[in-house]
């Protein structure tokens, strides 16, 4: 079999010689000093010799070195792409001699198994820092080689971007406990665009996962890496062929060559929700503001008091996750500068228990806060009034309101003072009405909204008058005035979205291209038309969660559980295009089947 595989590479490695002689002439020889002038160096390395041979059997396990030598000097940019399947203990190590590069191991490998060893992203010239491409060397520790291998992508479970550098994990123990306890039994890390061939691996069943090991060592960390899984077992079906598309190395920005490439898996990262309950932080921010986070979403409180305060004079909130909570001193007489929070409640304890627990919390005042004013330029507008934000952009008023956010909480409030008018074009002034809505997870914010329908051309105003609200520190407001009108811009374009089969609900979000952003967001349980109004010419993509429990949020996964994160989808055009392209002055429909998308 040895012999059969050299004789194919031969050629090979003739042709690659001559070529090398050809392009680099002898002026250039002392390559680690570029010559003045002349064109740059585009062309990446050329793996020239490389020992063991590709296919070798009865590979010496101790002290096993493997030497791969260039046509011109090289360096290892990341280290940790030179990368052994199945992985030992400590990452391989590599020393340069003249332009040959030899990775060796700490540890014996293992007798009678296949090993992959990959260098893909790891390696570029010495002068330009031309990437190349990558190789795979296989060889076996006994006297056969797996022939097996399996493709597919990692991707965020949010955004479904690819994900680069994730490492992706086969075990043939099918516990649960694996992948906390030993390294896999193969293992590949994701390229550019997230994706990954597994080759040269055994004909058997394996559990496949996929970590961003952020520390290397082989093994998934659950309080601090994102992880993704299969579902169910999976087997490989296709054999090794190095004429394969997916087993060749392309230089990562040929988009054509590397997006033909087949998958037959796809793993879709997320972050466990922490399975230890306890508060981890707390902070004074200021005179009569606090907050404790805790581990775990979800916090259970029985009661919550401060020493030496009364229970009337005590305002908290939980986010909407549960895992953070703000509290504020409804009294507005100077603090003392510790105050104490005793929390009761639910905490992890030694055998992973949630059981009752007293915590007392000091709480020490800032320092900016404990020192005096030295002077009257030191009082700020905030030290004396009530301070809020009135937020209304023109683009989506219309959804979202006139948005009053207080930076305390109010004790007094005169809602029914606000004044709310409009000019119309020809600058006449009429006065409407507005309803007023405070957010179920803020209780600092309101949310104003007309009452009329809100017309192009016309001029809307929302003033809060002078010493109408009062907050937890007894100053009130100052007067503020606010202007907003929609858009005018003829270029503008707008997005109708018909959606039928709409069998649960689900959170539908309106992306900029890179995805990064949340622009417009819905959420829905029936069949509807959803309009994205006054939309600048561009690439946009929708994004469809499947919120099952109904809860308002994207759910993660857990691992032991066997669950995966909440679905999610992005509407496809018939050419399997995910970003939806709109031209200026445009007005687009599309049609989107809910329930055979997720299907």
């Amino acid at each position: 079999m040895k012999r059969n595989l050299l004789s194919q590479y031969i050629p090979l490695i003739a042709a690659v010689a001559a070529t090398g002689i050809l392009v680099f002439s002898p002026s250039c020889a002392n390559t680690t000093t570029p010559p003045s002038g002349g064109p740059k160096d585009t062309i990446p390395p050329v793996l020239l010799k490389y020992s063991p041979l590709p296919g070798d059997t009865m590979v010496n396990r101790h002290k096993t070195h493997i030497s791969l030598t260039f046509d011109e000097f090289v360096v290892v940019k990341d280290v940790q792409s030179l990368f052994l399947s199945p992985p030992l203990e400590k990452t391989p190590k590599y020393r340069m001699k003249g332009k040959t590069l030899i990775v060796y191991f700490e540890s014996d490998l293992d007798s009678n198994k296949t090993y992959v060893l990959d260098v893909t992203n790891a390696i570029a010239d010495n002068n330009e820092g031309n990437m190349y491409p990558g190789y795979a060397m296989v060889f076996s520790t006994g006297k056969h080689i797996d022939s097996m291998m399996v493709t597919g992508i990692v991707q965020d479970c949010n955004t479904l971007i690819p994900v680069k550098g994730a490492t992706v994990m086969l075990y043939k123990d099918h516990s649960d406990s694996a992948i906390f306890k030993h390294r896999p039994d193969a293992a590949i890390k994701t390229d550019d665009w997230g994706y990954f061939c597994l080759r040269n691996i055994q004909d058997t069943v394996y559990r496949m996962y996929a970590v961003m090991d952020m520390n290397n060592n082989n093994i998934y960390e659950a309080d601090n890496e994102q992880v993704a899984f299969m579902d169910t077992l999976i087997r490989p079906v296709t054999k090794v062929n190095d004429s394969l598309p997916e087993l060749m190395k392309y230089v990562m920005t040929d988009t054509l060559a590397c997006l033909a490439r087949k998958t037959e898996y796809e793993l879709n990262l997320f972050k466990e929700v922490p399975s230890k309950q306890l508060i981890v932080n707390k902070e004074r921010i200021g005179e009569r503001t606090a907050y404790i986070t805790f581990m775990a979403p979800d916090a259970q409180i029985d009661s919550i008091w401060m020493t030496g305060i009364p229970a009337d004079k005590l305002i908290t909130q939980f986010n909407l996750e549960k895992d953070s909570l703000e509290i504020w001193v409804n009294d507005s007489r100077p603090q003392p500068d510790t105050l104490f929070l005793n929390v009761n409640y639910m905490k992890t304890d030694t055998l992973g228990n949630l059981v009752p627990t007293l915590e007392e919390i000091k709480l020490t005042k800032p320092r900016q806060t404990a020192a005096a004013k030295s002077s009257r330029k030191d009082i700020k507008k905030e030290d004396t009034t009530t301070v809020f934000t009135i937020d209304a952009k023109p683009e989506n008023v219309e959804q979202y309101g006139f948005v009053l956010e207080f930076k305390f909480p109010l004790v007094e409030s005169a809602f029914d003072s606000l004044e709310f008018r409009y000019l119309n074009p020809k600058q006449q002034e009429f006065a409407d009405t507005y309803t007023v809505e405070q957010d179920s997870l803020n209780i600092r914010k309101y949310t104003v909204r007309p009452t009329s329908k809100l017309l192009p051309g016309y001029e809307y105003y929302l003033k809060v008058p002078h010493r109408k609200f009062k907050d937890i520190n007894g100053f009130y407001n100052d007067s503020s005035e606010v202007k907003v009108m929609l858009p005018n811009d003829d270029k503008l374009s707008s997005l109708s979205l018909v959606l039928t089969n709409v069998r649960n609900k689900y959170i539908v979000d309106l992306l900029n291209e890179k995805r990064d952003q949340i622009l417009r967001s819905f959420t829905v349980d029936t069949d509807q038309t959803l309009l994205f109004p006054y939309i600048k010419a561009g690439k946009y993509s929708i994004r469809l969660t499947e919120d099952l429990n109904r809860n308002g949020m994207v759910d993660t996964g857990n691992l032991l559980e066997h669950r995966q994160p909440e679905k999610v989808k992005f509407y496809k055009l018939e050419d399997g295009e995910t970003y939806i392209e709109i031209p200026e002055m445009t007005e687009l429909e599309q049609s989107i089947d809910v329930g055979e998308m997720f299907k």
